[in-house]
């Protein structure tokens, strides 16, 4: 039997998995940007996540997974209106006038609004002094990157007014994604409450499907009423652009948030969270080598800024994370060998041993 076989996933799977989650997400942001050569925004979210909601739907009907429970797909469907249209909508609109790795760091310092919005952890999390540094420098990564992109030599007159605009509208898309993602938190713990197993729920991956379901349709009707689709051209489309389509119905939204959820189930979140310092690091350097962007100065230092204000707003996670306490307190042990008399090495040793018993016999308890 493989190892995958018996439940515990083969290195190189974890591995496979966790670069798609780091260079696919990443790369999303810049086919985007490719796409809109030919695309409309609001088509480009219609085609995509109708392929990509058909796709997964199919996938989970082979699966033999339940298909549709009425108080579960309504809320995939609300949800998915908030993750995946408004702040998708805002993403690509707003990449027809900033560069892709600009709108991927702003992306990345979603995790200021989890933090003020999350009102049932408000007393927690500002009384958390890495929290709330992380907040401050958060803000001003965000400053920076608005002052990057409105007073450098390029940005003059209606195109200074558009980037503006298109910053403002990414800004409250990311709002809209994390108010989407703290109802599913919420929403979910309190159906966890009140279900005494009565009704089977919805597999994630099907729910998934819906929300992609539910901001294909918003896209499509907002494609429709705004004229996109009776302008837009199927033959002026180029083959490059196509590709690019297909790489984000398929690759973006399909294997990429599968491989996310997989991780989820045999990697610690704080670990598979650090997809979250990866990504625009992606899009920056896809941004240098393959669009007519100039990656600045400012924009790396804003981008050191964002990313060390979420590490210090997720500190709390890391510090308590399993491995990195018993990383802690390796280091602890080996400074009292180097500390104390050879003779007293014995005891020291003694002591770890029956620490590291009693934790096992803890453990066993639980």
């Amino acid at each position: 039997m493989t190892r995958e076989s018996q439940g515990t996933p083969a290195v190189a799977s974890i591995v496979f998995a966790y670069l798609v989650v780091y260079i696919v997400w990443g790369s999303t942001f810049f086919f985007i940007e490719k796409a809109l050569r030919s695309f409309s925004p609001f088509v480009l979210g219609s085609i995509r996540f109708f392929i990509a909601g058909s796709m997964l739907m199919s996938f989970c009907w082979i699966r033999g997974y339940r298909l549709y429970i009425k108080s579960a797909v309504k809320d995939a469907l609300f949800i998915g209106f908030l993750l995946l249209f408004v702040d998708m909508a805002a993403i690509i609109w707003s990449e027809q006038y900033i560069s892709s790795a600009i709108v991927t760091i702003l992306s990345s310092a979603a995790a200021i609004w989890f933090i003020i919005f999350d009102k049932p952890r408000w007393k927690q999390n500002f009384s958390s002094p890495p929290i709330v540094i992380g907040l401050i420098f958060g803000f001003i990564g965000v400053i920076m990157l608005f002052a990057e992109q409105l007073f450098n030599d390029e940005a003059t007159g209606q195109h200074k007014d558009m980037k503006l605009i298109a910053m403002i509208v990414l800004m409250l898309g990311t709002i809209g994604w994390t108010v989407g993602s703290l109802i599913s938190k919420y929403s979910k713990e309190k159906q966890d409450r009140e279900r005494v197993g009565e009704q089977e729920d919805l597999h994630v991956m099907v729910k998934t499907a819906w929300q992609m379901v539910s901001a294909g349709v918003a896209f499509t009707l907002v494609a429709l009423l705004s004229g996109e689709y009776a302008r837009f051209d199927i033959a002026a489309v180029v083959p490059a652009d196509w590709g690019a389509m297909a790489y984000l119905a398929s690759m973006g939204s399909i294997l990429a948030f599968g491989s996310y959820i997989w991780l989820l189930q045999h990697r610690p979140a704080t670990e598979v969270s650090t997809y979250a310092y990866i990504n625009p690091i992606v899009a920056l350097v896809l941004a240098h080598y393959f669009t007519s962007h100039h990656v600045t100065r400012l924009q790396i230092m804003g981008l050191v800024v964002v990313l060390c204000s979420v590490l210090l707003m997720n500190w709390n996670l890391y510090r308590d994370n399993k491995r990195f306490k018993v990383y802690k307190r390796a280091k602890r042990i080996k400074r009292l060998r180097e500390m104390a008399p050879k003779s007293s090495i014995p005891r020291i040793m003694e002591i770890v041993n029956f620490n590291d018993k009693h934790e096992k016999k803890e453990n066993r308890k639980g």
